[in-house]
């Protein structure tokens, strides 16, 4: 039922148009704040809105979107929930366990949020409060990801551990409570005579409303008294997000992610998730993890192994880790739909759905209603969740996907990944060369990218592999490693021949500087002798010099860098994306005039780029778009337009002149002047307004944006693979053979076996205990045989078995699921 109707973005020609349109398909696209779901639907189909970019589950909404003959919609499968947990004190030598209020933090130890896998019944969060549109998660792994079905056995066991057990978690956090000094008395749990309370931010916009209630009620039931705060987005990151935890604003928040590309390799979540490496606010940088699980994270985010089986075994070992330190609590991965007119489309991801697609700008459009065919020009009006509960900077600014979806319309980054596969495809790159040490597991698909495999890499002598702050330059090979230096890959990126013929939206010209002021600030922030220096930054560089082996410019025009590192994927072309240097930054995209200010307002201690810093110094986390930041922004824009401020001059000097910046501050100062906010981007889109008070942003298609309209309208819909069993046995004897086979087909059509990456197999007995795993064979056409031969079936016990088989597709990165249950006899 939930997708027959799913409409994706069709290849189609412009031919017919007899105009070559260039940029956006639409002229103008309005975004607003709406957080109620029932409102959203009401709005698309009374034509208030167009398209509702917010992820629904809800049956009934869903029920009202079929039955209108104007709306359609589409899925996705990476939108997610959990319970966040702030752990201050995280660092087990800190006693006691309290806030600097003196309130105790029982969370703040490792076995009770590990308990809390054992007290929450995810199956019941699934079928009672999702009504059965999403599917119990237990892991920082996404089970529609490749990753889920490579570990399938690994997972499958700690779904198993993990499984509901309110009598194991009572046990655990009782004995835990005990040791920090809490009392029970009359079923009431007391410290220093006070009851335990736990402040509980619960957001209302969606089921995490009823999932909050549901776990409130649980830990009510086990003694806590529960401080149930509810509110929107906006109302709640005020205090987990901005305030620091040893404040004791909060001890459990209801999280929701989405990942919004098709991730071919999760080995960097337990880095983001679990560590203070993950993001640079507050609550990160509170996060503990064990010395040795640390490493193993760092390990798998930066890829540093040599073979497959070495990564599967740090994947493994990672998921205990996470499990043991459950700084989150995972709960579901939803099965969401996105509903729209049914005129409209738009380029869908299949992780991200419409708010988490790279690709919405460059490929939303009305099409007409008797041919299908795009339609260009019109207004798209996109509600959506709640936007601006952060500033918007480039550098360190909002992560809110409400707020990144606009946030990227107004960008081009230089590699853009497919919304089916997850591979990257070049947007002004013309070509990259891949060299990666022999004997690494790295393949290519793309002809973009070309890979070689070599004996050695040297680094040579003269790349920059560090940065000297207090003098402000690169610091070379050969000054830091003398000895000589070598790397596991080097990439060759050839930029767009024509990069520098494009504009930024105040009109300036594209420039080297642009590019290479990000791969300063990579090192510039997270150094103690820097002017801007952000204490939040400073572990993700070292983290990042463990791995980077430098960066040489070959030209400037065209474009050709060569990059360094001892980083790689199995992916060549994740390889070049995770080395390509270009003006999006982390947040979004950046002109270096612009970025230029903030670093002067910085240094000067008027504002922050980070929420950390901003919260620790006491001033403001700059804002480019509203609020008091946009007249320190005008003040230092006078400033830098006087003295024709380059930052970094003994660098960006080299590539941009003193006229060259005074124009470029012109250009600002005018575009300040009609728009009233100092957000320059480079994409499709430019931001034409903002109202952050009635929360609304409206966007406008930019003129010079040269590319052809159609250049991603090229994606059919994504090759999902259908598993059927094929005359399953009822009863299966134990210690005699079977062959069970399965049919893997698409659309009613046989799965090209080689399009498949690997059918696995997973037998279970009774008690949920993996018995075997192996892989099925290819029998021809669309069918696959499961072979269990006698001396594996003779170790099933008595009882229901459980067959599930795994499929992993090579064209679309989205793994397929099926099982089957008999009764094994003797």
């Amino acid at each position: 039922m939930w997708r027959r109707s799913i409409v994706w973005l069709i290849a189609l020609s412009l031919s017919f148009i007899g105009l070559a349109r260039t940029g956006a398909w639409v002229d103008e696209v309005i975004f607003f704040s709406e957080p109620s779901a029932d409102k959203a639907i009401e709005m698309l189909k009374t034509g208030e809105a167009d398209l509702y970019a917010y992820s629904l589950t809800r049956a009934d909404l869903f029920q009202k979107v079929i039955e209108d003959p104007n709306l359609s919609y589409a899925n996705s499968y990476a939108v997610y929930t959990e319970l966040t947990f702030n752990p201050y004190p995280a660092d087990p030598a800190v006693m006691p366990k309290e806030f600097k209020n003196g309130m105790l933090n029982p969370f703040a130890v490792p076995a009770i949020r590990e308990a809390m896998n054992w007290l929450i019944d995810r199956e019941y969060i699934v079928e009672e409060i999702y009504k059965g549109t999403a599917v119990p998660r237990y892991l920082p792994l996404t089970p529609s990801f490749p990753d889920y079905a490579r570990l399938i056995d690994k997972c499958r066991e700690l779904e198993a551990k993990y499984a509901h057990n309110p009598q194991k978690a009572k046990e655990v956090i009782f004995a835990e409570m005990e040791k920090l000094g809490a009392e029970l008395v009359d079923g009431k749990w007391y410290y220093k005579g006070k009851p335990v309370t736990i402040i509980f931010l619960i957001r209302t916009e969606d089921e995490r409303k009823e999932i909050g209630d549901y776990v409130a009620g649980l830990l009510e039931e086990l003694g806590f008294t529960v401080d149930r705060r509810y509110g929107v987005s906006r109302d709640l990151a005020k205090c987990w997000i901005f305030t620091d935890p040893a404040e004791g604003c909060f001890h459990i928040y209801t999280g929701g992610w989405v990942t919004t590309v098709v991730s071919r390799d999760q080995g960097g979540n337990f880095d983001f998730f679990y560590t203070n490496r993950g993001l640079g606010v507050p609550l990160w940088q509170a996060y503990y993890v064990k010395p040795e699980a640390d490493e193993v994270f760092k390990k798998l985010a930066y890829n540093d192994f040599t073979t497959v089986e070495e990564r599967l075994e740090l994947m493994r070992k990672a998921l205990d880790y996470a499990m043991e330190n459950s700084v989150r609590v995972w709960l579901t991965n939803e099965t969401p739909f996105f509903a729209f007119h049914k005129d409209l489309s738009v380029a869908v991801d299949l992780a991200g759905g419409v708010y988490g697609s790279w690709l919405w700008a460059y490929s939303i459009h009305w099409k007409d209603p008797e041919t299908g065919q795009p339609k260009p020009g019109g207004t798209v009006r996109i509600a959506i969740g709640e936007m601006f509960n952060e500033p918007w900077n480039p550098v360190a600014g909002t992560n809110w996907i409400y707020d990144l979806m606009p946030i990227r319309g107004t960008g081009n980054p230089f590699v853009l990944p497919d919304p089916f596969t997850g591979l990257y495809h070049p947007q002004r790159v013309e070509k990259a060369e891949v060299y990666v040490k022999e004997g690494l597991p790295v393949s290519k698909t793309l002809d973009w990218v070309e890979l070689n495999f070599v004996d050695e890499i040297k680094v040579p002598e003269d790349a920059w592999v560090d940065w000297d702050a207090a003098n402000q330059r690169f610091i070379t090979v050969a000054e830091k490693f003398p000895e000589g230096l070598t790397a596991k890959v080097k990439v060759v990126i050839h930029y767009d021949p024509n990069l520098f013929e494009d504009t930024w939206h105040d009109g300036s010209k594209y420039s080297v500087a642009d590019i290479l002021l990000p791969f300063i600030l990579t090192f510039d922030r997270g150094k103690e002798d820097s002017p801007i220096f952000d204490e939040a930054a400073k572990p993700d560089l070292e983290a990042f010099l463990e791995y980077f082996k430098g960066l040489r410019l070959i030209s400037t025009n065209p474009l050709v860098m060569e990059v360094y590192t001892d980083t790689w994927y199995l992916d060549a072309e994740w390889i070049v994306a995770d080395n390509v240097i270009d003006a999006f930054y982390a947040q979004g995209p950046g002109a270096w005039h612009t970025v230029a200010l903030g670093i002067k307002a910085e240094a000067a201690g008027e504002v922050a780029f980070s929420s950390d810093k901003a919260d620790k110094k006491g001033v403001e986390w700059l804002s480019y778009i509203a609020g008091p930041t946009l007249d320190v922004l005008r003040k230092y824009l006078d400033e830098a337009l006087a003295e024709g401020y380059v930052p970094y001059a003994n660098v960006l000097g080299q590539y941009v002149s003193k006229e060259e910046a005074v124009a470029r501050y012109e250009n600002l100062k005018k575009w300040v002047e009609e728009k009233g906010h100092f957000w320059v981007g480079d994409g499709p889109f430019y931001v034409d307004s903002v109202d952050t008070l009635a929360r609304t942003i409206t966007l406008k298609r930019f003129e010079a944006f040269r590319d052809p309209a159609d250049k991603w309208l090229r994606f059919a819909e994504p090759k999902i693979a259908q598993i059927d069993f094929l005359g399953a046995p009822e009863v299966l004897e134990i210690g005699a053979g079977a062959v069970i086979p399965v049919n893997i087909t698409f659309k009613g059509e046989p799965y090209p076996p080689e399009e498949i990456e690997f059918v696995k197999y997973l037998l279970f007995d009774a008690e949920g205990n993996l018995v075997a795993i192996g892989s099925a064979e290819h029998a021809g056409g669309p069918t696959w045989n499961v072979v269990l031969p006698p001396e594996l079936t003779k170790k099933l016990p008595e009882g229901t078995v459980k067959l599930e088989v795994a499929v992993c597709s090579k064209v679309v990165a989205i793994p397929s699921f099926a099982s089957v249950e008999f009764i094994a006899v003797p």
